[in-house]
């Protein structure tokens, strides 16, 4: 069985402000296979990679004078968000801001880091990954939202790599919550792994509205795993679903070899050593930020034999006997 890649969840954002450069090439030195970014876009069309695509969590927007009166409210995939979004500024406004740790919290030494880096373009960051090495995996987020509001994500990563090496060299996976744009992705000519990801609960943002609609709860039954391996080429899921609590006790789960049955590589999010990211069973005292037994449930799941996984420290999964 081939061994599981390590893809560098937003770069190695364990120990710099994600989705910066600095977290990117650590994530190479660390000995990541990819990157994993996630894509937003401008007003003005230009794909920029940060975590979602309201800005205050991730940047210092709010101490602009310039840009700190665009705060408002808007509904996105259902959920009412307020804050500073990305689709009311030009790439020339974006890329004055400079990147903030999002779990400051947890992640006191990388907060070290707010304001040394500033924001990527996908462009930007693909010529990091060509320098590195890396391989991509990009998340097109929000993707329902952005068309309506103009600014298709297929489109958009299209005019991006069609034409280039990134469309026919292997290199590149596109992923996201919603099963349309994946589609529409290869519509547009990207040749690029397709790959569906899985909340725990709830219905993809696409398909909300139809009362017939699976959740991703049944899209991971036996009959939803056998549709999707006739759609798309893996599943990516929580790292919640991989564990089986039916017992009384944790033990691994068989949503890995059902996905395989069904023609399906398996990709799991997100593993993350603080107690707070970890299964009950591998906290070690009380305190969010410190570090559980990440040892004994990263090795767990180095055992179901995943196709890939996503992780903020990749230096602590080649550690593992199996990394």
């Amino acid at each position: 069985m081939p061994a599981t890649r390590v893809i560098g969840h937003r770069g190695a954002s364990g120990w710099a402000p994600e989705h910066t450069a600095t977290a990117v090439r650590l994530a190479a030195e660390l000995g990541a296979d990819a990157v994993e970014p996630d894509l937003v876009a401008t007003r003005d069309g230009v794909l920029v990679v940060r975590h979602d695509n309201e800005l205050g969590g991730t940047t210092d927007i709010a101490d602009r004078p310039g840009l700190a009166g665009r705060r408002r409210t808007q509904t996105i995939d259902g959920v009412e968000v307020e804050g500073w979004f990305v689709e009311d500024l030009t790439w020339a406004e974006v890329a004055t801001l400079r990147a903030r740790e999002r779990l400051p919290g947890l992640r006191p030494l990388s907060a070290r880091r707010d304001g040394l880096d500033g924001v990527l373009r996908f462009t930007d960051l693909l010529a990091i990954a060509d320098a590195t090495g890396l391989d991509v995996v990009a998340e097109l987020k929000h993707a329902t939202h952005h068309a309506s509001i103009g600014l298709p994500l297929d489109a958009l990563l299209a005019d991006a790599v069609v034409g280039t090496h990134w469309s026919s060299s292997g290199r590149l996976t596109v992923e996201s919550f919603e099963e349309s744009v994946l589609h529409a992705v290869r519509e547009r000519g990207v040749e690029a792994r397709i790959v569906y990801l899985m909340e725990q609960d709830g219905t993809a943002a696409d398909l909300v509205g139809d009362d017939r609609a699976p959740s991703y709860a049944q899209q991971r039954t036996g009959a939803g795993l056998t549709a999707l391996g006739r759609r798309v080429d893996a599943i990516s899921v929580d790292k919640a679903s991989l564990f089986d609590r039916s017992t009384g006790q944790l033990a691994p789960s068989d949503l890995v070899e059902r996905a395989r049955a069904a023609g399906l590589g398996t990709l799991a999010w997100t593993l993350r050593p603080e107690n707070r990211f970890l299964e009950p069973e591998h906290r070690l005292g009380t305190h969010d930020a410190a570090w559980g037994d990440w040892t004994t449930e990263w090795a767990t799941v180095a055992a179901l034999g995943l196709e890939a996984v996503f992780v903020d420290h990749p230096d602590l999964w080649r550690r593992l006997p199996t990394g």
